[in-house]
């Protein structure tokens, strides 16, 4: 996006989004003065969250920190030379809510972070049954549209919310506890449905928790329920017989993403404030592209990766390249949701303990970047090539080391494509039948491509193969880790395109859904190309970051990846925390924003 474009979308936007976004900019701004060791003073920011016509209406008390200096102070304001404790949208009006603390916003905005929620939940200036019921009533009023929470568990949820306001009391507290989420739809809670999508498995009920579930319930958080995913996890819309279709908050028309689209959605639309997906074809990093949120993919066995599919609680067969990872507003949420998910397959954990290395870097401008280089085979929206070239030029500016590179013998990156399709499929096909595998083939031969070639490979390979494959595998995770000795991070597309127009995708696969193709820059460009930028990260097993870079000038969002080091998670999701800080992150989408 260019600057004019970004100015342009600034003032034709909601008065509720302009709200948000001066609240987010005055915040990030004091972290950024924080670091510099000014001395502090508390001032208050007042300004009114909802609509006048909302019967919610009231007015936010954010409580920030401010350097004392009235100049500061006026400049940090953004109001000429009114100090920022006079700034307010109805300076007259007493907050129903008012609280302590710095760099938090009203009690009751569900647009806050997860990290910013638990800080309230902490401070007991909102209760666990007051958030829930919060969310609760933003899902019974925005769900139906979205179609995006397709598996609710309202009642466990006001149960888990009593028990955690009661620990409160006792003067208890755990890393989650009272904050209201929700999980996709493929990982496994108890007593509730896990479908994956699949007609058969439409009455599929799982008496087991998944991995990632005990934990974060173990941790207190309150689990609302669970959200909607594409058939078998296979695509980047999440529609499929069981639940309908998901659509995406910035544009019902369009996809949300896929697999963990219904994830991504609840997040950018206020109706949850973390959540789980999964993540092998850019599950997670895709939907929040497309939502404008944040996804991380996590290094290869930093989470356990059982827990999926109506299956026997033990890992899959989707133990090369799957990962589950956390999707949220911030990336600092990410983190503080890996400190919980994170460590050892069950069964492991009697001995693995997992402790991950703090980030690399806490300056933006200490970053090593690495630019994924141009492909002329590969297309990629022009918009999202601007902000990628726009975000490169910035942390040169601001004094990091930014140079295009990748690591060594991928050459054009052909024949790497071409290995992680065949490693897919083969993963993907495990569990079918021979004649259905046999009729998957078949239907990849009526595309006569490289890639169907190499999709075929993997359909039809046996063992021998395969161990072959997993071999080329560890020579180029090899050559990662050499990359990273000179860099710390590398940034890509998160995906080739933006959120494209919902269409009926069957399942299987026929010759003619195998030809799909999306709008690029004008021209057709071949769906299956789409696994191109999440494979990157997903062959090696890097951790990867996506997170926002802005809006289109149709005004949808666009997405990168920070792909790090193998098992220093921190370090990504770090450099994705301070180009926030710099550059802005999450914004509601309008749609939902102003309630």
């Amino acid at each position: 996006m260019t600057m004019s474009a970004s100015v342009r979308s600034e003032q034709t936007e909601p008065a509720g989004v302009r709200r948000y976004r001066t609240r987010r900019r005055l915040v990030e701004q004091v972290r950024r003065k924080k670091s510099g060791g000014e001395r502090w003073r508390l001032v208050i920011a007042r300004a009114p969250l909802y609509k006048d016509s909302d019967p919610m209406d009231f007015d936010a008390i954010m409580y920030v920190t401010i350097a004392a200096r009235p100049e500061l102070e006026r400049g940090m304001a953004g109001q000429g030379s009114r100090p920022l404790s006079t700034v307010s949208g109805r300076s007259s009006c007493s907050p129903r809510r008012s609280f302590t603390g710095s760099d938090r916003r009203s009690a009751m905005d569900p647009f806050a972070t997860a990290t910013e929620t638990l800080t309230v939940l902490r401070a007991r200036k909102a209760s666990a049954i007051e958030l829930l019921e919060l969310h609760r009533k933003r899902i019974a009023r925005h769900n139906p549209e979205l179609n995006a929470i397709v598996e609710p568990d309202f009642d466990r949820a006001r149960q888990a919310a009593e028990a955690a306001d009661r620990r409160r009391v006792a003067g208890e507290d755990a890393p989650l506890l009272g904050l209201p989420m929700t999980l996709k739809e493929s990982i496994n809670v108890r007593g509730l449905r896990t479908t994956v999508g699949m007609p058969f498995w439409k009455d599929a009920r799982v008496d087991y928790d998944a991995p990632v579930t005990a934990r974060v319930q173990a941790a207190g958080a309150v689990v609302m329920g669970k959200t909607n995913v594409p058939q078998m996890l296979a695509d980047w819309q999440s529609s499929n017989p069981v639940y309908g279709r998901t659509n995406n908050p910035w544009d019902l028309a369009r996809t949300p993403g896929g697999s963990s689209g219904g994830s991504a959605a609840v997040l950018a639309a206020g109706l949850t404030t973390l959540e789980f997906g999964s993540d092998i074809g850019g599950s997670i990093r895709v939907p929040a592209a497309f939502c404008g949120v944040y996804g991380h993919r996590p290094s290869d066995s930093v989470m356990p990766r059982s827990g999926q599919f109506p299956f026997p609680p033990m890992p899959n067969s989707a133990l090369a390249m799957a990962v589950l990872g956390p999707l949220a507003r911030s990336a600092e949420d990410l983190e503080a949701a890996l400190e919980v998910a994170a460590g050892p397959e069950v069964g492991e954990d009697v001995a693995w303990r997992l402790t991950l290395p703090a980030a690399r870097h806490e300056r933006l401008s200490a970053f090593r970047v690495a630019i994924l280089p141009a492909l002329d085979w590969m297309p990629l929206d022009s918009e999202i090539a601007t902000a990628l070239e726009a975000l490169a030029s910035r942390l040169g500016r601001l004094g990091c080391t930014v140079k295009r590179a990748q690591p060594e013998g991928l050459g054009d990156h052909r024949e790497f494509f071409a290995l992680y399709l065949t490693l897919l499929s083969a993963i993907t096909t495990a569990r079918m039948p021979v004649e259905q595998r046999r009729a998957t083939a078949e239907t990849m031969r009526t595309r006569d491509d490289e890639w169907s070639r190499a999709t075929q490979r993997g359909i039809e390979a046996g063992a021998p193969d395969y161990l072959l494959w997993i071999g080329r595998r560890e020579q180029i995770r090899a050559a990662w880790r050499a990359f990273f000795r000179e860099w710390d991070v590398l940034l890509a597309p998160a995906f080739f395109t933006v959120a494209y127009p919902h269409w009926d995708k069957p399942t299987p696969a026929t010759p003619e859904s195998i030809r799909k193709t999306l709008d690029v820059n004008g021209a057709p460009a071949l769906e299956t190309l789409g696994l191109f930028y999440p494979a990157v990260a997903t062959v090696p097993g890097q951790p990867a970051t996506a997170f926002p870079v802005g809006r289109t000038r149709a005004g949808l969002p666009m997405g990168l990846q920070a792909i790090g080091p193998y098992l220093e998670d921190r370090t990504p999701i770090r450099f994705a925390a301070l180009v926030a800080r710099e550059l802005g992150g999450f914004t509601p989408p309008p749609r939902y924003a102003a309630d």
